[in-house]
């Protein structure tokens, strides 16, 4: 998918400001183009410009220009919610599908709309630049918080212990990088030969943003037991650290099929955690034993603290030792 022949130079500017100024990342900026032009899709049917059963996919916004977007009320933005939580399909290519995308997801595709429209009020050219913002006063959906799903120390243990089959060298790797140092499933398998370092590996992170991510002993060791073999391996991705069984960089496809057979084989709910949950399992067991959340911003290569401290409302010792303590812990209702 290549953004700039698929958008109208309206939306082609916006998108150029996100990936060069902004640094966002190729896969975040086609999310943004593919989430507007759903958008406006929905407002040339909405708006009777095109006739309503003209099949979602094949309805073009090369024509969308300035005039258009300044047009748009925040009404039709409300309609749009309205269609993206009742009839939009969950599933655009089964036969068998809900109807209804999640909050999470309404709320994103609103934030980028709101994003939009800041940029066409703020940075734009002055020769297009809206006077005023339309959706200024936008209320999102509100996302339900929910906890991180996570791994305790005993299972972490478990699965590390479990590991096994042909490749099980890379495997617990894979493993031991994810439950020490949590990072991302893309940053794992995005991992250089020369990105290792004796007690550190450098990340390339969302947006292209680099950190060092120090090594404890447990994946310090997992890597040299792994070099060792990844060294005698020819491979036409020569840079790569975690190969595939076909030799080239391992994908994060193939890295989530690992986590969950692992998983499977060590007795653990493999529907129930994931190659994110290892994150949240890193981060959280970190917590527990005494690192603080701006440590652990930094570490898991987070933009915002308040990303960061969601780990800070999971269970701990030290919130259940503050229950134990209170001075009516002992009391008893009399009979």
């Amino acid at each position: 998918m290549d953004y700039r022949t698929q958008s109208p130079p309206i939306l082609r500017m916006f998108l150029v400001y996100h990936e060069t100024i902004k640094g966002h990342s190729k896969k975040t900026v086609e999310e943004y183009f593919l989430d507007l032009r759903m958008f406006f899709r929905f407002l040339k049917v909405h708006r009777d410009i095109i006739p309503h059963d003209t099949p979602f996919e094949n309805i073009s916004i090369m024509d969308i220009d300035i005039d258009f977007v300044k047009s748009i009320k925040i009404t039709e933005v409300y309609e749009y919610l309205a269609y993206l939580s009742s009839e939009r399909a969950q599933h655009q290519n089964s036969r068998n599908t809900d109807y209804g995308v999640s909050t999470a997801t309404r709320a994103r595709k609103i934030a980028v709309i709101r994003s939009y429209y800041k940029y066409l009020t703020l940075k734009a050219d002055e020769s297009i630049r809206l006077k005023v913002n339309p959706v200024a006063d936008l209320d999102a959906p509100k996302i339900k918080k929910t906890l991180p799903r996570y791994l305790s120390l005993d299972e972490s243990i478990k699965l590390l212990d479990n590991v096994s089959g042909d490749n099980r060298e890379r495997d617990f790797c894979i493993l031991a990088i994810f439950l020490n140092c949590g990072l991302r499933i893309s940053e794992l398998a995005g991992i250089n030969i020369t990105d290792i370092r004796e007690d550190s590996i450098r990340v390339l992170g969302k947006g292209g943003k680099e950190r060092v991510v120090y090594l404890n002993d447990t994946s310090a060791a997992a890597i040299n037991d792994y070099l060792k073999i990844r060294r005698e391996i020819t491979s036409p991705d020569a840079k790569a650290f975690f190969l595939s069984s076909r030799r080239k960089r391992i994908s994060t496809s193939t890295i989530h099929s690992l986590v969950k057979k692992h998983l499977t084989v060590a007795g653990l709910d493999s529907t129930k955690y994931s190659s994110h949950k290892l994150r949240h399992t890193a981060a959280t067991l970190m917590l527990k034993s005494g690192v603080d959340v701006r440590t652990l911003q930094e570490l898991l290569g987070h933009e915002h603290l308040n990303t960061t401290q969601i780990y800070t409302h999971v269970e701990n010792s030290s919130l259940r030792d503050a229950a134990i303590r209170s001075p009516l812990s002992s009391y008893k209702k009399k009979k």
